[in-house]
């Protein structure tokens, strides 16, 4: 073996030596972003969407400016659920503006970016992670915590937002079923995989109650999420029933109208673990 010139870029031998290269992306120059989290889901159909958009109105009326980057760009749900269509997108050479909801919460979205909005968006793996990372470095961001909506799985985009944006942590959601269960389980691995922090897990469709007797009813069974954080040491934040009125809500683009407090202990937990402070 010759011997070692402490210059990686001249030599290809995998060593301790050898500095991982960060892909750590830089925000646009005049945003201000102060933490960023995202919120994963093993497969789709959890309802991960609905839990970024209950997050970003909770963070807001504590009075944090938030900020909702959707990065599900063949699956975007966030405008429709804050009642954002037909709304133009200003930008320059600086960057771009990102749209405010009725209660001032930013975000940015590929549907708020197409003319028709049930078109669809067929573009390779590629060009999708490209995409979410322009949205993260072309768009002027203003934020205390911005809420990255990742796709489901584990694939290109999660990937990206792992590896180029600078996550304080993410929240992963589940719902009761043993498949989700598993399912959750890779989220998990991946995220230790790549030393990203998970803030906890919230559980999804828990139950629906009774609207006689108030009886918790578990359509999909006894739930294992208990086990699952506990396996993992992480923090179950909560555990959000199936609800009609919220279903509507969000249906009708009102999302922060919404009066429940099935997330109201995951918000103050995440407030605490990123030691956010007193709204500026």
């Amino acid at each position: 073996m010759s011997e070692c010139t402490h210059d990686c870029s001249t030599c290809s031998s995998n060593c301790a030596s050898r500095k991982q290269e960060s892909l750590l992306i830089p925000a646009n120059p005049l945003s201000d972003i102060k933490h960023v989290i995202g919120v994963v889901s093993g497969k789709g159909g959890v309802g991960k969407s609905l839990i970024t958009s209950m997050l970003a109105v909770l963070l807001s009326r504590e009075g944090y400016k938030v900020g909702i980057l959707d990065a599900d760009i063949t699956g975007p749900s966030i405008p429709k659920a804050f009642g954002l269509k037909n709304v133009e997108v200003y930008g320059d050479e600086n960057g771009m503006i990102p749209p405010k909801s009725t209660t001032g919460i930013d975000m940015i979205s590929v549907n708020l970016l197409l003319s028709d909005e049930t078109k669809p968006v067929v573009w390779r793996g590629s060009i999708i992670s490209g995409t979410v990372q322009q949205f993260w470095k072309d768009t002027i961001w203003d934020v205390d915590v911005l809420l990255v909506d990742c796709p489901p799985g584990t694939g290109d985009v999660p990937l990206t937002v792992f590896q180029t944006m600078p996550l304080d942590g993410i929240v992963i959601v589940s719902s009761p079923q043993d498949l989700v269960s598993m399912i959750v389980s890779k989220a998990a691995n991946m995220a230790q995989m790549m030393n990203i922090p998970v803030l906890g897990l919230v559980e999804n469709l828990s139950y629906v109650k009774c609207p006689d007797c108030g009886k918790e009813i578990r359509v999909f069974g006894d739930s294992h999420i208990e086990e699952i954080a506990a396996s993992f040491g992480y923090d179950l934040l909560a555990r959000v029933p199936m609800d009609s009125k919220l279903a509507a809500l969000v249906d009708r683009g009102m999302i922060e109208l919404m009066e429940n407090n099935y997330l109201d202990d995951a918000c103050k937990a995440i407030i605490e673990k990123l030691k956010l402070g007193d709204p500026q």
